[in-house]
C-alpha cells in the first residue's frame, strides 16, 4: 500500500508539473473604457483642441443635433464638429454631472445636465444625450443630441477652475 501511495503522489506531481500554467484572468472588464469614460474623453479632446483624438471616439457616420431654448434646431455633420475642435483657439470646457448611464449589450446612452464654458466664460447649459455602440475597438459615439440654454443654469460643481 505504501508503494501504491508513493506512485500516485509521484504521478500527480508529474502531471501537475507538465500542465501549462493557468492563463491569467483577463482584466479587460476592469480596465475597459465604458460609455461614460468615452464621453469624458471627448470633453478632454475638446479642451485640448485635439480633433484626431475626438475622431477616434466616434462611429464614422455619427451625427450631432442641437436644439436652442427657442426651439431652433441645428444638425452638424461630424466633420464640421471635428474641424471646429481642430481649428479653434478658444479653450472649451464642457462638464456633465448626475449622468444616467444605460447599457444593454452593445448599445448605451449617457444622458445628463451639462454646462459649457468658452475661454473660462459661461456660454450655455442644457442636457446632453450621447448614444454609443460597442464595436471591436470599444465604445464609439454614434449620435449626440443636446439642448442649449443660457438661463436657469445651475451647476452643483460651481464655476470651472482654470480656463
Amino acid at each position: 500500500m505504501g508503494r501504491f501511495f508513493v506512485t500516485v503522489v509521484a504521478l500527480a506531481s508529474l502531471l501537475h508539473a507538465t500542465q501549462k500554467p493557468a492563463e491569467p484572468v483577463k482584466a479587460a472588464a476592469a480596465t475597459e473604457v465604458g460609455p461614460k469614460e468615452v464621453v469624458q474623453q471627448l470633453f478632454a479632446a475638446m479642451a485640448a483642441r485635439d480633433a484626431l483624438a475626438a475622431k477616434e471616439l466616434f462611429m464614422p457616420e455619427a451625427g450631432l443635433f442641437s436644439v436652442a431654448a427657442n426651439g431652433k434646431s441645428n444638425k452638424m455633420p461630424l466633420r464640421d464638429f471635428l474641424n471646429a475642435i481642430g481649428s479653434g483657439k478658444a479653450v472649451w470646457k464642457e462638464r456633465m454631472w448626475n449622468e444616467d448611464v444605460q447599457v444593454h449589450g452593445v448599445i448605451a446612452i449617457v444622458w445628463g445636465p451639462y454646462d459649457f464654458h468658452n475661454n473660462g466664460a459661461f456660454s450655455h447649459c442644457g442636457y446632453d444625450s450621447f448614444s454609443l455602440l460597442k464595436t471591436a475597438a470599444g465604445w464609439k459615439i454614434s449620435y449626440i443630441s443636446d439642448t442649449r440654454e443660457t438661463e436657469g443654469c445651475v451647476n452643483p460643481l460651481g464655476p470651472p477652475t482654470g480656463k
